[in-house]
């Protein structure tokens, strides 16, 4: 079997192969916060209230999107701005021309090896539903880089 996720562009993969893609830290569903004069992108440890934070997944990622208005589907992501995601996100590393680490599932074949490696947000994050909207401030973290 080839290393497809190597071999193709973001744009060639199949639906079923872009999710594949998708490493499960969960880090795209944690809230961010922009400076509006710079445009830097700060990661807060406030994850949306539909992640299940212990699988990482979402608990109806079908409706994600009617759920929860602003979550970004990365499918129609414009990649010459996506800086905003972490320097791990393997749709950045590959939108790069860069290769999957070796704790990515497609590279150790396990779902498991994003959680042992320490690169996913179980346990380091709140739901929303715990923290008011002008309190995302006080919950900025850096080890989302």
């Amino acid at each position: 079997m080839s290393d497809w996720w190597h071999e193709k562009t973001l744009s060639e993969l199949s639906a079923e192969e872009w999710e594949a893609l998708c490493d499960g830290c969960a880090k795209c569903c944690l809230h961010k916060l922009e400076d509006e004069d710079s445009g830097e992108v700060y990661y807060t440890k406030v994850r949306c209230r539909h992640l299940d934070e212990q699988i990482c997944r979402c608990t109806d990622y079908a409706h994600r999107s009617t759920l929860m208005p602003n979550c970004i589907d990365l499918r129609g992501a414009d990649w010459s701005d996506i800086e905003w995601l972490p320097s791990t996100c393997a749709y950045r590393l590959r939108a790069h021309g860069e290769l999957l680490p070796s704790w990515h599932p497609l590279v150790s074949g396990s779902r498991d090896s994003v959680h042992l490696a320490g690169v996913s947000i179980r346990g380091r994050a709140i739901s929303d539903e715990f923290v008011h909207p002008d309190g995302f401030e006080e919950h900025l973290v850096r080890w989302v880089e």
